[in-house]
């Protein structure tokens, strides 16, 4: 399927770019998303009258992430997780945990921006994890992780 990209897409293209993709990935994600349409003559004509508005709030929101980035970055957050004697957590660290972290401290990161390149963190120490704010704007983090005795 044809589609016009509304949005820049990582591995795709840019935006405005007419990509062809399998129909599955076109209908049930980038469409609903509104990350992309269909590539009509009427979708495309629309397009070019839209594009200078589009380009203008992908611009704005790369701005945003660019300005959050800045203050995010060289961030350290300390989390506590029951641990044993050998440093090895009863459990581990996801991203889910260090996104609400990241929120408590005043940081708008959802769960999904947060990347971790090693999987979940099972032992007690400094971790590097990326925080994905927008395409172009990836920011590491130190998350310090401590163990409580039980």
């Amino acid at each position: 399927m044809q589609i016009i990209l509304l949005d820049k897409v990582v591995n795709l293209g840019n935006l405005g770019e007419i990509v062809k993709v399998k129909d599955g990935y076109a209908r049930n994600f980038l469409i609903p998303s509104g990350r992309a349409r269909r590539a009509t003559e009427t979708a495309i004509k629309e397009f070019e009258v839209r594009r200078a508005e589009l380009e203008k709030a992908a611009a704005e929101k790369l701005a945003a992430a660019q300005a959050q980035g800045e203050k995010l970055a060289g961030t350290a957050i300390k989390l506590s997780q029951k641990a044993g004697v050998d440093g090895r957590l009863f459990g581990s660290v996801t991203n889910y945990d260090i996104a609400e972290e990241l929120t408590k401290n005043g940081y708008a990161v959802a769960k999904a921006q947060v990347r971790m390149p090693t999987g979940p963190i099972k032992v007690v120490g400094d971790s590097t994890v990326s925080v994905a704010l927008h395409t172009d704007v990836v920011v590491d983090i130190t998350v310090s992780v401590y163990g409580e005795t039980a």
